[in-house]
């Protein structure tokens, strides 16, 4: 055998017992990447953030203050000493045609850029306001939950503002499912799993952060349905009724809805886990405006949920008026001036 021949066969077993070497360094590394990456359940981590002191807001929103609404009248008092920064979401053409003096247009899913962009620390509130007090109460649940606490949404909208503005509310109050209300009970599911979230994050925190600017670029539009889209594919949803359980057995609720009660049971040690996450969840309320802050934070969690547009008084008006409950009034139409 030739020194040739028997160098080549040294080099060449040289190469291949680095080449197993490099491969088992390789192997172990990543081992060791896949042991030090800790597998978080992380819509858990994250609903267990947003109730505990350590959140953004320092306590659990949504079983605590949710909703966060200011009245026309309290808008219009701080404006008129510049205490409150008001942010108007509507089209730009329709805030051209008429808005609050001093407020600025800012598009609905750039309201928290807008915010933490701007120094505000001038101002002693911050008001949201839309067209009828829905889309503002779902951007104001989501700055809320990533702390700014300042934050509220102006109750009814522009409808409350002034009669120009009046009719988004004026045509949406009606009665068109009065006979259909029920007051046979629908047991909660038992609890199951939350959804599954995918951010590649592992704290709390981390994980609210991807979560809101998520749930902020898809917009308002995904957060909402119609009462008759609801009732023409009622198997379709899992039904939330959000108001208490004496006015769910009377005036009663949407047949098959599930009572669930405002600041108790959206937790973890209570009935979040109730909550499907293989069905669009439908919530609803009285006037449509805290169901829109219920789910936008159920959207963060990862639920495909919804808030039944204008609620109750979309559905069953005359008799919440006969009940005393929150309904939609022209005395609630102020005359305040607008600027175009």
């Amino acid at each position: 055998m030739s020194n040739n021949f028997k160098l080549l066969i040294m080099s060449n077993s040289k190469l291949w017992m680095l080449g197993i070497l490099l491969a088992l360094f390789v192997f172990s590394s990543c081992k060791k990447d896949e042991e030090e990456t800790p597998q978080v359940n992380e819509s858990e981590v994250l609903a267990s953030f947003l109730e505990s002191t350590n959140s953004p807001y320092m306590k659990d929103y949504v079983n605590t203050d949710m909703p966060s609404i200011i009245s026309a009248v309290d808008v219009n008092t701080l404006n008129l000493t510049d205490q409150i920064y008001i942010i108007d979401i509507r089209s730009a053409t329709d805030y051209a045609t008429g808005h609050i003096e001093n407020a600025v247009n800012v598009a609905a899913t750039e309201v928290l850029n807008h915010i933490e962009s701007n120094d505000l620390s001038g101002y002693e509130k911050i008001a949201i306001v839309c067209y009828t007090g829905q889309t503002a109460g779902w951007a104001t649940s989501l700055c809320r939950l990533i702390g700014h606490n300042n934050v509220f949404s102006m109750k009814w909208g522009m409808s409350s503002w002034n009669p120009f503005f009046a009719s988004k509310w004026q045509n949406s109050i009606g009665n068109a499912y009065a006979t259909q209300f029920t007051g046979d009970a629908t047991d909660k599911n038992a609890a199951g799993s939350l959804p599954t979230l995918s951010t590649g994050k592992t704290t709390g925190l981390d994980i609210l952060n991807s979560r809101i600017a998520t749930v902020f670029a898809e917009g308002f539009d995904p957060a909402k349905v119609t009462a008759q889209a609801v009732f023409d594919n009622l198997n379709n949803y899992y039904i939330v009724n959000y108001w208490p359980e004496a006015q769910y057995a009377d005036p009663g609720h949407i047949p098959g809805a599930i009572q669930y009660t405002p600041k108790e049971t959206i937790k973890l040690a209570v009935d979040l886990k109730t909550l499907p996450t293989d069905k669009t969840i439908a919530v609803y309320c009285y006037t449509g405006q805290t169901s829109a802050f219920l789910t936008a934070y159920l959207r963060l969690l990862g639920y495909d949920a919804k808030s039944i547009l204008f609620g109750a008084n979309g559905m069953i008006y005359d008799i919440m008026l006969d009940a005393g409950m929150t309904t939609f009034k022209d005395s609630e139409v102020n005359e305040f001036d607008y600027v175009q």
